[in-house]
């Protein structure tokens, strides 16, 4: 069972799953982001940047609750790069310090509704680090317009390769990756919406549907007809 609501910090979104005991594997699409996840076995995590689809299982009745910060806001809540986090989850023990992990543990296990605290802890660390980088939101908007790097960098006032050291940092890859996956991200919008795949791959980009196809597999681990 999953839920999902926007969040009172700019761009993040709550979300919260608790498996049943009929639920098969679960599968979590590369979307630019990082996510603070507290599970109700394992408690604080962090999820870092998904280059690929991760396929997640657990028991019956585990309970998570996450917030999934916007694209780039992660290194600021975090304090470390993206890239160091690549496809990975660790425990927010191995990012903080103790003591400031079982204190937002006890916050979050004590409320009723565990998704504020994680919101009010993220909000806090942003604000002591000065914001997000501001290159951050233009270049996700540039790149999800279907904006091509160079032209997108040059908006920004930035070399290819100062843009790509600045994605690394802020998505965990650099902007052609990012590109990739905010362009399958926009033709599966469509396709769920209805559009016909075919029409979906060329709105968003594709030369045709097999190249949409090929790049759904390659991201998503599963042919599209799947995700559908």
């Amino acid at each position: 069972m999953y839920r999902e609501r926007g969040s009172g910090l700019a761009g993040a979104v709550v979300w919260t799953v608790t498996r049943t005991a009929d639920a098969g594997p679960g599968r979590v699409l590369p979307d630019g982001c990082m996510d603070l996840i507290w599970s109700s076995r394992t408690g604080l995590l962090v999820a870092g940047p998904d280059t690929v689809a991760q396929v997640t299982t657990g028991p019956a009745g585990e309970r998570y609750v996450g917030l999934r910060l916007p694209p780039g806001a992660g290194p600021a809540v975090f304090g470390l790069p993206a890239h160091e986090l690549r496809d990975l989850r660790v425990p927010l023990g191995a990012l903080w310090p103790a003591g400031d992990v079982a204190e937002v543990a006890e916050r979050v296990t004590l409320h009723r509704r565990p998704g504020r605290v994680l919101e009010s802890v993220a909000a806090a660390r942003l604000a002591a680090a000065g914001g997000p980088d501001p290159l951050a939101a233009p270049l996700v908007a540039g790149l999800a317009a279907g904006r091509d790097v160079a032209d997108a960098a040059g908006a920004l006032g930035l070399g290819t390769r100062q843009l790509h050291r600045r994605s690394l940092a802020l998505f965990g890859y650099g902007p052609k990756t990012l590109a990739r996956i905010l362009r399958m991200h926009r033709a599966l919008a469509l396709a769920r919406a209805g559009t016909p795949p075919a029409e979906a791959a060329a709105r968003s980009g594709y030369a045709d549907q097999a190249h949409l196809s090929r790049e759904v597999r390659s991201l998503a681990g599963v042919p599209l007809g799947h995700l559908l």
